[in-house]
């Protein structure tokens, strides 16, 4: 079977967001931090609450007051916009070990939402008291390097979102959630969080229907597949499509 991978000649009208990155492997600084923080929950921080929320809850709402950071135990959680035209921007997806609710430390409304892509449990730290643990662990220059990779991840997102057409937009996005949250499975990587091409799509500032008409051309490309119903991404093959590096006429 043969599919062409087209590229698309015109480009949307997109909201450049970005999407979390894995902390990536063991020996990265946010790796380092993120082992050392779920240790501090379980010491330190163990009589903060701990919050359960069913798929599809919120975590904190925008225009909250809400002053709390957020450290997800287990589960997958998104965060989002909606902009005033009521555009939904599907800003990250993050798992177990993840930080959320950082911007809640400057003392605002909060911008975005935490919303569980599947039954999760968090733990609610505030703002002070995080800040406070971390500077009597000598923490906190790891924690600035954690935000450092960070932006730095986020610079190349908006690179991938101002250079890239749409197809390889969802190409990349499918490459960073395999190294966020998958697991090996042989030569592929199993995306196992309830991602619908609707959430696909905010991600990439498209619409559902070219999500699902890309990856179709992905599977008959074999750049992604279906592993006991989860979706499946071949790491080096996507890679190599978005640098250009597949042929066009690429097939099984």
């Amino acid at each position: 079977m043969r599919a062409t991978l087209e590229h698309q000649r015109t480009r949307p009208t997109v909201i450049a967001v970005p999407v979390r990155r894995a902390a990536g492997p063991a020996d990265t600084d946010s790796a380092r931090f993120r082992i050392k923080l779920r240790a501090l929950c379980a010491t330190r921080l163990h009589d903060t609450p701990t919050l359960t929320v069913p798929r599809r809850g919120h975590v904190y709402t925008d225009g909250g007051q809400d002053q709390h950071i957020y450290v997800i135990e287990t589960g997958q959680v998104k965060t989002l916009m909606v902009t005033g035209s009521g555009k939904r921007c599907l800003l990250y997806i993050s798992g177990a070990g993840d930080v959320l609710g950082e911007l809640g430390l400057l003392g605002s409304e909060r911008s975005d939402a935490a919303v569980a892509l599947e039954p999760a449990t968090l733990r609610q730290i505030p703002g002070d008291r995080f800040l406070s643990v971390l500077a009597e662990e000598g923490l906190l220059p790891e924690y600035v390097r954690h935000l450092g990779e960070r932006v730095i991840e986020q610079q190349k997102i908006i690179v991938d979102m101002v250079t890239l057409e749409c197809e390889r937009r969802l190409a990349a996005r499918l490459l960073l959630l395999s190294q966020q949250i998958g697991r090996p499975r042989g030569r592929l990587v199993v995306i196992p969080a309830r991602i619908t091409q609707e959430e696909l799509a905010e991600m990439v500032g498209t619409t559902r229907s070219r999500v699902g008409l890309f990856l179709k051309r992905f599977r008959e490309a074999g750049l992604v597949g279906t592993v006991q119903g989860s979706l499946a991404v071949d790491d080096r093959r996507l890679s190599d499509y978005i640098e250009g590096r597949l042929p066009a006429d690429a097939h099984f």
